[in-house]
């Protein structure tokens, strides 16, 4: 049995951040996550691709963020159970939750706190007659390694922002990109979407609306696709194809544990902690719904910090915070190492 004060489902951004505020009120945190590392999405799905909205970085790699946040949880020595999925939760008579993974590894905490992102997730395929044909042969759906794409010819098919910021990304290493939408509106950020729109006033992409894949050809590996805008049929080389129309999720078998679930997400009370309905039990980051919702990670490591507060008050009733800042006190991780730390703060226990 792995005992903790904070149990977290789900090692992804908002997972690993709640690891360093939870550290902050000296509440010892254990990670479970089905991906064999931490990181979530960012580590297994785009580590390469670039996020704009993370505060002091214009741009960092998605990967990198993952490293950055790990260094940042060091001296807190969190725990992790990797390659498991959580499948049960059950409370004990003196109110703690014991859960359960796929492979019976059984944890005990008094507060759990789900981070799992979008769950368990598929990519929406286009419907096209012969993509299985292609699929690691020239239709990928995820874009894990930029590398390899390099001086080839790719087209893009989506309208949301992972097709827009691989379009302004791969322009640098592709021999041709061409973005494809089947709507003259893109749903993507507005920035983007002028970037998108500079690249092709300059001749540096090809963007077709509105238009459809309608074809794949090749013997053994994508040579060509037949796209259809406004009726007329017109074939382009392609080396790789990446229909990027977003992700099917699912909640897994945390759908059946009893929580107030809608629209495949967990509803919870923003208005203090982002506790479910079931006391004890919270929910951070992409995973949770509640009304003005955004799914950013900037935003979960929001929900995190105020989670962290509610935990703490409800694993020690008897204690209150006092607030102090790391740039005078630093961070004291669970070995009595002390890391500096710039512009966050610190709640000591008194």
């Amino acid at each position: 049995m792995i005992k903790t004060d904070l149990l977290i489902i789900g090692a992804g951004p908002t997972g690993l951040f709640a690891v360093f505020e939870a550290g902050l009120l000296k509440l010892k945190c254990h990670l479970i996550d089905s991906l064999p590392m931490p990181g979530g999405q960012c580590a297994e799905i785009y580590p390469k691709k670039p996020i704009y909205d993370i505060p002091s970085h214009p741009e960092i790699l998605a990967g990198e963020l993952i490293e950055k946040l790990e260094t940042q949880i060091a001296p807190f020595q969190p725990g992790y159970t990797l390659g498991e999925s959580a499948v049960s939760i059950e409370r004990t008579p003196d109110d703690q939750f014991i859960v359960t993974t796929d492979q019976g590894t059984q944890h005990q905490a008094p507060v759990v706190a789900i981070a799992g992102g979008l769950g368990t997730f598929e990519a929406r395929k286009p419907p096209l007659t012969n993509l299985d044909k292609f699929e690691k042969n020239g239709v990928d759906y995820i874009i894990k390694d930029p590398e390899r794409y390099r001086d080839k010819k790719v087209v893009i098919a989506g309208g949301g922002d992972s097709a827009l910021d691989w379009t302004i990304f791969l322009e640098k290493l592709a021999s041709s990109v061409t973005l494809i939408h089947r709507r003259n509106e893109f749903r993507g950020a507005l920035d983007s979407v002028d970037k998108v729109q500079e690249l092709k006033n300059q001749g540096r992409i090809q963007l077709l609306t509105p238009a459809e894949v309608t074809e794949l050809h090749g013997e053994t590996v994508l040579q060509q696709i037949t796209v259809n805008q406004e009726g007329k049929l017109h074939q382009i080389d392609c080396d790789h194809l990446i229909p990027l129309f977003g992700l099917t999720p699912k909640l897994g078998p945390i759908a059946n544990w009893g929580l107030e679930i809608e629209k495949n997400a967990i509803k919870v009370d923003n208005s203090l902690d982002y506790q479910t309905n079931i006391p004890g039990i919270y929910a951070i980051g992409d995973v949770n719904t509640y009304p003005g919702k955004l799914k950013l990670i900037l935003c979960g490591f929001h929900e995190a910090t105020l989670m962290c507060q509610s935990a703490f008050k409800r694993i020690h009733p008897e204690k209150r915070n006092v607030l102090k800042y790391t740039t005078v006190s630093g961070v004291s991780g669970f070995d009595g190492s002390v890391k500096e730390a710039a512009k966050s703060t610190i709640k000591s226990i008194e």
